[in-house]
């Protein structure tokens, strides 16, 4: 099998190397021309979708351009290629007309127009004028465009309501593609079409000011401003000149989106020494899965890979600082060593290894995307006190002699600072049965007992939980709280998870019933003919949200993290918060139920 996954890795790194002139061996795959235009600079494009083996010839014939053209409009074409599902301009021959649509859709071209105008205002345009050439009528038209030129000072020409361009939502958009598009602020375009949130939907129309400095005026107006704040208006014109290059550069920064992510992977996958791993092999393909999904979006992205196996790191920090996203190495030494070589801006995310987190308060840059027990520890606390009947009672247990080390003393902190009124007991497993009489003094036989294990020492829970056993058989109403960690210790009775009714909270679950997880299965396994394992989740989730987060918000996305939304992703949930002065460490957690029924469900 693991043959079968290199040929196919292999196959799929061929792809993402070389540019698409390389498949002329291939049949050639039509280019249909694109109604979809944009204006720009003031000049009108078409917005093309590379489709895969579409080469740069054969889309500049079916244009009628030519391929230095479309090198002007697209400069990193020339450096780097095409690229499937990437979206480049394609100038608009507006003064010797625009091509002739394939003949296969000639006879749907009253129809195409139609659609056109309900949903593109500079498609409409585009197909107005085609028409108009079809059928001589060309000069009456010219003319009428003329007198709406002249109107609105040969600004815009594209269809209007009122002072407004009515704008069709395409499914690769969003508010700050659209605010470039048309240079007006993503705030006013809410403010016109009433949004509260920033999500759009495909096709929804919005309302964009034609003319914003006349919008701005009226709406000023409209607020209450009178003539006297011209002096004032003035002097803030004048500050906003002076400040632009700064604002300009926030903006380009913060509100417009990439259309590709730099990403570098870093992950011992071939080592000598035996420390490269399966798992490291299933995070990769995952990890590659969810680029190919984020290309299929429309967001494109440069994976860089690095085989870290027996401690081989990149030697320059050069690629690093380029990329957008570095990810891994997985142990916490490996950690240390990139991030001492990188500038302190490079995102560098951990991706496995939970113990990591002891680096997250010495460096501003790392993102730890497990959750470390402590937080698991906190959810649990939080989770009792949601639950928590007035006569429930609430019993701590933890390992003698391990109670002021570790995990055990931040958990006794936490109980103290939550206001959960608890007891704690705590004794060894050399003691046994013997401690049940003293275990059974702190229960209430007629109310709720919610026991907190703070341990991961698997003989230890194992005694813990028999104990709870044998005092369920007398009656007592007992729920079990505990972290990710006990679900794996194999020598513990499932049957006694289910019978203490085991809540966790854990860093990882996957929900086999959702779409979203069916879908990846299918894909997975069409793809590498294997079954995901849970490393696999993790490389895809984690790939997808930071490429995405980058995507989305720019060179500077680190600034949005902490205060987005918690993300519901395949395997994971991602909540950050930043440490002091530190990094980012992931607070999102999933909690799970062991039913008497013999069912694990999820809690919504």
């Amino acid at each position: 099998m693991k043959g079968t996954i290199w040929t196919i890795l292999a196959a799929i790194c061929c792809l993402s190397i070389f540019p698409a002139e390389t498949y002329a061996q291939y049949p050639a795959v039509p280019v249909s021309i694109s109604t979809e235009k944009t204006r720009m600079n003031g000049r009108l494009y078409y917005t093309h979708v590379v489709l895969e083996k579409q080469t740069l010839y054969s889309i500049s014939k079916a244009y009628g351009v030519s391929m230095q053209d479309i090198y002007d409009a697209n400069p990193a074409v020339k450096d780097e290629g095409l690229k499937t599902n990437s979206i480049i301009l394609i100038p608009v021959k507006e003064t010797a007309g625009e091509p002739a649509a394939p003949e296969t859709a000639a006879k749907g071209k009253d129809a195409e127009k139609t659609a056109a105008a309900g949903e593109n205002p500079v498609a409409a345009e585009a197909q107005d004028e085609t028409t108009a050439e079809d059928n001589g009528k060309a000069d009456r038209r010219k003319k009428d465009r003329k007198k709406k030129d002249k109107a609105t000072d040969g600004e815009m020409q594209w269809q209007t309501e009122g002072n407004f361009v009515i704008h069709t939502v395409k499914w690769y958009e969003n508010l700050d593609t659209i605010s470039e598009k048309y240079g007006v602020p993503v705030d006013v375009i809410m403010q016109v079409n009433g949004l509260t949130g920033r999500k759009l939907s495909n096709r929804q129309k919005l309302r964009i000011p034609a003319d914003l400095k006349a919008y701005m005026e009226a709406h000023a107006t409209e607020t209450g401003k009178t003539g006297d704040d011209d002096k004032s208006d003035s002097a803030a014109e004048d500050s906003v000149e002076e400040n632009k290059d700064e604002e300009d550069g926030n903006r380009q920064g913060l509100l417009f989106p990439k259309t590709k992510v730099n990403v570098t992977l870093m992950l011992p996958l071939n080592a000598k020494d035996g420390m490269g791993s399966e798992h490291n092999m299933d995070f990769y393909c995952g990890a590659l899965l969810a680029a190919r999904d984020l290309g299929m979006e429309g967001t494109g992205i440069d994976l860089n890979v690095y085989d870290t196996g027996n401690g081989i790191l990149p030697s320059t920090a050069a690629g690093l600082e380029a990329s957008d996203v570095v990810i891994g190495p997985v142990s916490a030494g490996d950690l240390r060593k990139v991030l001492e070589m990188t500038s302190g801006k490079t995102a560098v995310i951990s991706p496995m290894d939970p113990r990591a987190e002891v680096l997250v308060s010495s460096y501003a840059n790392l993102i730890q995307a497990p959750t470390a027990s402590e937080a698991q520890y906190a959810d649990l606390i939080n989770w009792i006190g949601e639950e928590k009947g007035a006569t429930d009672r609430t019993i701590a247990i933890f390992e003698k002699g391990y109670r002021n080390n570790g995990d055990a003393a931040k958990v006794d902190s936490l109980l103290q600072k939550s206001g959960i009124l608890y007891s704690s007991f705590s004794y060894s497993i050399l003691e046994g049965r013997n401690v049940l009489g003293s275990m059974e003094s702190l229960m209430n036989p007629d109310a709720v007992n919610r026991v907190l294990l703070v341990s991961e020492s698997e003989a230890f829970v194992n005694d813990v939980v028999r104990n709870l056993s044998l005092m369920l058989h007398d009656k007592y109403r007992i729920v079990l709280y505990g972290t990710s960690k006990i679900r794996g210790f194999e020598t513990i009775n499932v049957d006694d998870f289910h019978s203490a009714s085991l809540h966790v909270s854990l860093s990882y679950h996957v929900d086999y019933e959702s779409r979203e997880v069916m879908d990846f299965l299918m894909k997975y396994r069409a793809l590498y003919n294997t079954e995901p394992g849970a490393f696999a989740f993790q490389g895809y989730d984690i790939l997808r949200y930071f490429a995405k987060m980058c995507s989305e918000y720019g060179n500077r996305w680190q600034d949005k993290l902490e205060n987005a939304e918690t993300m519901h992703m395949l395997q994971s949930d991602f909540k950050f918060r930043r440490i002091g002065d530190g990094g980012f460490e992931n607070i999102g957690m999933r909690r799970i139920i062991y039913g008497p029924d013999y069912t694990v469900k999820p809690v919504e």
